[in-house]
């Protein structure tokens, strides 16, 4: 079995192509109208994991409003995430 070795170069060109990715989807896709999404909603819209949106929540890249147990984000948030 081979070993491969990650640099953080490597984790930085896949994280620049990751937000690529994510702004191509976020295009291709009809304008929201809401102003509050819910999380399966953002992982639909964003095409990711509820892990990969829990680290997003707890590094503190993707705000959130938690109402009755019930986590809501902010759509402009998620575009200003996108295009910064």
């Amino acid at each position: 079995m081979a070993v491969q070795i990650i640099t953080i170069e490597d984790l930085n060109e896949f994280r620049s192509q990751l937000l690529n990715d994510l702004k191509e989807i976020i295009k291709s896709k009809p304008q929201q109208t809401k102003q509050w999404l819910k999380s399966n909603e953002v992982r639909k819209l964003l095409n990711i994991s509820p892990g990969t949106l829990q680290n997003l929540r707890v590094n503190g890249t993707l705000t959130y409003t938690k109402i009755g147990g019930i986590m809501y984000y902010n759509h402009a948030d998620i575009e200003k995430l996108l295009k910064g």
